[in-house]
């Protein structure tokens, strides 16, 4: 593993990936609280983040401990389309990719009109 940023990034994303009635009740890595997860693939992504932290490589947000530079910013999403260069951007709530208070509904989606993440649909 050259940049443990990449790891990170994709456990993120599938951090809130939810299957129609994938839904269920599973301790929190580390803790004696149980809670409600999205699916099995939401809680597989948990499990190899606190792995992760135990090994210290990421941290409990999946966050990595070191930046090795390999990964840029801008390069954080390799199979991501292009953004339009010019997106206004719009005030809103906190987008989970870039952190700018910019996720709007758009088309029943929620959208980033900062870094262009589409979200949860529906």
């Amino acid at each position: 593993m050259i940049d443990p940023a990449w790891i990170g990034l994709k456990l993120r994303k599938l951090l809130n990936y939810a299957e129609p009635q994938g839904d269920f009740f599973a301790r929190i890595p580390g803790m004696e609280k149980s809670q409600s997860w999205p699916s099995t693939v939401a809680y597989l992504a948990r499990l190899i983040i606190h792995r992760y932290a135990m090994l210290g490589v990421l941290t409990e947000e999946g966050v990595p401990v070191e930046e090795m530079g390999v990964m840029a910013p801008e390069q954080s999403d390799l199979f991501a389309q292009e953004a339009p260069a010019a997106l206004k951007q719009l005030a809103g709530k906190a987008c989970p990719e870039c952190g700018n208070h910019a996720l709007i509904k758009k088309d029943g989606c929620e959208f980033c009109t900062a870094c262009g993440h589409v979200g949860a649909c529906g």
